[in-house]
This record gives structure tokens, sequence and C-alpha cells, in this order.
């Protein structure tokens, strides 16, 4: 007999990054299309918010506020992050971020993607890439 059980499904993913300070990481982010959608204040500064362009989401968490809200966590959140996201225009990326660091320059991948690499301010590591348009 066939179970009547429903099957797990995602709807959704989408990442936190746990930041020194907000308020440094928002400037970047800004560069390439998202703005604050939501944010819930930690003291003077913020302790939560998400980020949208419309069509992605992303969300930035204060070490201050993670450790008052699950301190367990604290040790586990201080790592670095990574995230990869394609783009439709590699160098209009490069342009909004030009005064932010590098981590690495513009390659060609064996993959076929165009890509660059930066250290958003609160210290995560984002790989932007541009694949090639298949006519």
């Amino acid at each position: 007999p066939r179970s009547l059980r429903m099957s797990a499904t995602i709807s959704k993913a989408t990442p936190i990054l746990f930041v020194e300070r907000i308020e440094r990481s928002l400037p970047f982010f800004a560069a390439v299309g998202f703005s604050k959608v939501m944010e819930v204040p930690h003291g003077d500064d913020l302790g939560f918010c998400i980020l949208n362009d419309g069509r992605i989401e992303l969300m930035l968490q204060s070490y201050g506020s993670l450790t008052d809200d699950m301190p367990q966590l604290n040790d586990a959140a201080r790592g670095r992050s990574f995230l990869f996201v394609e783009v439709p225009d590699l160098a209009a990326v490069e342009a909004a971020l030009a005064r932010h660091t590098v981590y690495m320059p513009r390659r060609s991948t064996f993959y076929g993607s165009e890509e660059t690499g930066y250290v958003e301010p609160g210290g995560h590591y984002v790989t932007f890439a541009q694949f090639a348009k298949v006519p």
C-alpha cells in the first residue's frame, strides 16, 4: 500500500550572514541592488535585517544579537561564509564594488563563467559569476 505521508519539500532557502556590525555591510549589498525590507534593532545598532533585490532574499544578524538570543551558537557563527551569486553583467558589479576588497581577481573558469570575488565588510566571501549566454 502506498503511504499517504507527504514528502518533505523546501519552499525557500535564505542565507543568514553573521557580522560584527550590520551597518558596515549594508552599502556593499546596496551597491548590487539589495535594499533593507525589515530590521530589528539591538541596542543602538541593528541586530537583524532582511535584504531583498526583488528576487533574492538575504539575512544579516549581528554577533551580539545572536549571543543574546542563542548563546550556544556564538562560536559557530563566527566562521566565514561563501556566497556564489550569478549575475547578468559582471562589469556592472565590478564598477559598483570598485572600492571593496577583491579576494579573487576576474577569471575565466572551466565551468564556463567569468567571475570575481569580494570580501564584504562583515568578512564573508562573495563570488559573482556571469555565465556565457547560450544562443
